[in-house]
């Protein structure tokens, strides 16, 4: 049987360098039995190691957070003390400015919402909270503005609901107040109006029992009653047909 230290990959720093023990500042530590070559150690390039080394010395993230790898910098501000975060604000690296958004108190993450990397952004709409959200409904980015439509204001949606990226009005449909949603009716996407049809007040759902996309039907068939539910026992798709026969008996 091979040894699991013989599976492990080989230590090296960031570099590409071998790494040895003999080398590092650490050594104390190492006595201590708080870090360990090619599993726990700040030095090496794999991500998880590093990680596994500030978890068990949180102490000394701080000291690494102008690293030149901004693994390590990630990392070190992903364990270090809120209060050294701000310098981080400007760092070169996109990764490291997402997880100082994610971290910083929330006064201080606004200062990030314009900054130049979506994977910021995100991290800061994943933050904020209330009104503060709605100007990244705007954003040109929709993997942003998807994030803040999970998270914005339901009555600040409605300057969402023609979004060109159907991702983000499909998030809208889901969060709408029931009684807008009828605008929504018509969107061309019918993912979204599948969500509209499992939301839509019950006297609005004529709007969608003759959806062209069967998918919709179906989801008006799960919910409509009286004359909706009889239009929809004569579809052309059987399981539609069934589903609402079937709930016209139980009527």
């Amino acid at each position: 049987m091979v040894a699991s230290s013989e599976l492990q990959p080989e230590a090296l720093d960031w570099q590409g360098r071998p790494l040895r023990c003999q080398d590092c500042p650490h050594e104390d530590i190492h006595a201590e039995g708080r870090c360990d070559l090619g599993a726990v150690c700040v030095a090496d390039r794999r991500y998880r190691r590093i990680d596994n080394f500030f978890r068990r010395n949180a102490e000394l993230a701080a000291r690494y957070l102008s690293h030149p790898y901004f693994e390590v910098r990630v990392l070190a501000a992903k364990h270090a003390s809120v209060f050294v975060l701000p310098s981080l604000m400007a760092d070169p690296e996109p990764d490291v400015r997402a997880m100082v958004a994610s971290r910083l108190p929330l006064p201080r993450v606004s200062a990030l919402r314009s900054d130049p990397d979506p994977g910021v952004r995100i991290a800061v709409a994943n933050r904020l909270e209330g009104s503060a959200l709605v100007t990244l409904l705007a954003d040109e980015d929709y993997r942003v503005r998807v994030v803040a439509a999970r998270r914005a204001p339901p009555d600040a949606l409605v300057y969402s609901m023609r979004d060109p990226e159907s991702e983000v009005r499909r998030a809208v449909a889901r969060r709408l107040d029931p009684a807008a949603l009828v605008r929504m009716a018509g969107d061309a996407d019918p993912l979204v109006r599948v969500i509209v049809a499992e939301r839509l007040p019950l006297a609005r759902l004529t709007l969608l029992r003759e959806d062209p996309d069967m998918r919709v039907r179906f989801a008006v068939a799960e919910r409509a009653a009286g004359s909706d539910l009889e239009v929809l026992a004569n579809d052309p798709v059987p399981e539609i047909a069934e589903l609402a026969m079937s709930r016209l008996k139980r009527a």
